[in-house]
């Protein structure tokens, strides 16, 4: 019965920069019981929107798994900036 749907808040708890990076956080998420589901639209004919891609991604979770998905998503983030950090030091001087 966990499908059903809850009275719970949600909360926008991250802003991924690209829809890639919020489907790899959601992929996280969803890995550690969390659910966050993809942002949809009901307007048929969307105006005077972005394109997908230019703008950030919200990444949205039920109030009660706030803190745990914040807390993966640092996580996540921390590893991503000594990846890119790592890189930069191996790149030889030209």
């Amino acid at each position: 019965m966990a499908d059903e749907p809850t009275r719970e808040r949600t909360l926008m708890i991250h802003q991924a920069g690209s829809a890639t990076e919020a489907m790899i956080i959601r992929g996280l998420l969803e890995s550690a019981g969390i659910q966050s589901p993809a942002p949809t639209t009901t307007d048929p004919f969307p105006l005077n929107e972005p394109q997908e891609g230019t703008h950030g991604v919200e990444i949205i979770v039920l109030e009660s798994q706030a803190d745990e998905a914040r807390r993966i998503i640092q996580d996540y983030l921390d590893d991503s900036e000594i990846a890119s950090a790592e890189g930069a030091a191996e790149e030889p001087d030209q």
